[in-house]
């Protein structure tokens, strides 16, 4: 696995630890729908990207990567929410809001260098 997707790996579960602790908060303060609304989209990404890790060929490993994105963008839209409403304090918005947008980058990275391969590949292999 090369260096941004070793970070990639490390990172993403890193927040999912970070989202499970933020949910278990959340329901202590009696708000269930937004917790398990960030615990699925927060922790679905370190575990799209341990999918694609065994990814049937490049393809799936873009489709993967990609479905790892939408959850990083769906997790901001409720850290937003849950900041704007007050249930989590700024600094602690701030911080996550931080992570998931590194995540987003380097999903983002990997992706564009993934399909630029797979298009350089074809271009080789063509007379």
């Amino acid at each position: 696995m090369g260096q941004n997707k070793s970070i990639l790996k490390n990172k993403s579960y890193f927040f999912a630890i970070r989202t499970v602790k933020l949910a278990q908060f959340l329901q202590q303060n009696k708000e269930f729908v937004m917790s398990k609304q960030i615990l699925k989209s927060g922790t679905s990404i370190g575990a799209l990207v341990r999918e694609a890790e065994f990814a049937q060929s490049k393809l799936d490993f873009i489709n993967k990567l990609s479905i790892a994105l939408k959850e990083a963008n769906e997790t901001t839209y409720w850290l937003s929410l849950l900041n704007d409403t007050n249930y989590i304090e700024e600094k602690l918005f701030d911080s996550l809001q931080k992570d998931c947008k590194e995540l987003i980058s380097i999903l983002v990275s990997i992706i564009k260098t993934t399909k630029k391969n797979i298009l350089h590949e074809e271009m080789k292999s063509k007379p």
